[in-house]
């Protein structure tokens, strides 16, 4: 089995994450290329204080997607919590007929979707587990 693997001192790892925040009552407020641009360059460079990679961003006209990985010492919930009141603020400054969409002050929705993702599937993961200590038929001897 092989990892793409980053390093720090003391450990190695692979943290990759999916990250869904849908806009609040699922209104269309992300339909403007321009707020969907401002979106992923404030996105980009909230990354700079928490040491994010930021993998891949796509927007829907209610919802965005984003992979990331980052480091196991990643506060997750105050990394989100940035991406969220920081892009609301800044949307709702530079573009105010967002307003008129959402009818209230709040952009997104409190509830988002966060998943771990692997570079291999899960059966791929528990077999491998299963398996050690366990010679396969070329490792025996004739």
């Amino acid at each position: 089995m092989n990892y793409n693997l980053d390093k720090s001192s003391h450990s190695v790892y692979s943290l990759n994450y999916h990250f869904v925040q849908c806009v609040k009552c699922r209104r269309n407020a992300l339909k403007n290329p321009d707020v969907i641009d401002l979106l992923k360059r404030k996105i980009n460079e909230i990354i700079q204080t928490f040491d994010v990679d930021v993998l891949n961003i796509e927007c829907d006209e209610d919802h965005f997607h984003m992979i990331f990985k980052s480091n196991p010492s990643l506060d997750i919930p105050k990394y989100i919590n940035s991406i969220k009141s920081l892009t609301s603020r800044e949307i709702r400054r530079n573009y105010p007929e967002v307003k008129e969409i959402l009818g209230k002050d709040a952009f997104w929705s409190r509830s988002y979707f966060l998943a771990t993702t692997g570079q291999v599937t899960l059966d791929v993961l528990k077999s491998y587990i299963d398996n050690q200590g366990v010679k396969s038929a070329s490792d025996k001897e004739i």
